[in-house]
């Protein structure tokens, strides 16, 4: 497959500024329509300790207010990189550069999300069998984001300046 003409091609903006957002928004409204459920299943309770029936107002904030971060993150994605697409899509040197700033950070945090929460797992992290389906998509979609961030920074399937780039042809013909 050719390198494009973008540093963020079809395939990265079809990810990042619509797949991405759709899911932090639809993980926002679900926190909202039932905070109590987002919470229980984030990671599997023990037998003998239920999940508790009712959650104290700072757990419903603090769920709510996490989903709105997120929801607002992949917010923010859609419109750096439309504006990256609409306004820079001459300028591919820079563009790169500012796709590279709004990537790296999203890395880490891919990489920070799955590091954190397979840790707060603590001994229970490699007992899959015991995942909720709300820890399953947790992970799944995570590296279904950061798997693409990945490749976008090994230069797979986009413009890299330093490999791509055409030189100036100039004629100094006298005549």
């Amino acid at each position: 497959m050719q390198p494009s003409a973008s540093a963020i091609p079809d395939f990265y903006y079809a990810l990042f500024a619509f797949y991405e957002p759709a899911l932090t928004i639809f993980g926002f409204i679900g926190a909202v329509h039932d905070p109590a459920t987002t919470h229980n299943t984030q990671a599997p309770w023990p037998a003998d300790n239920p999940p508790p029936t009712s959650l104290p107002k700072a757990s419903i904030v603090t769920v709510i207010q996490l989903a709105h971060v997120c929801a607002l993150m992949g917010v923010v994605n859609f419109f750096v990189l439309t504006a990256i697409r609409k306004h820079l899509s001459t300028q591919l040197p820079i563009q790169e550069k500012i796709v590279f700033a709004l990537m790296t950070p999203l890395l880490i945090g891919d990489c920070m999300h799955l590091f954190v929460t397979l840790w707060a797992l603590g001994d229970q992290r490699w007992d899959v069998s015991q995942w909720s389906p709300m820890l399953w998509t947790t992970i799944v979609l995570g590296f279904s984001l950061m798997i693409p961030r990945i490749m976008w920074h090994l230069g797979i399937w986009r413009y890299v300046d330093t490999r791509d780039r055409q030189p100036d042809v100039t004629t100094n013909e006298k005549e």
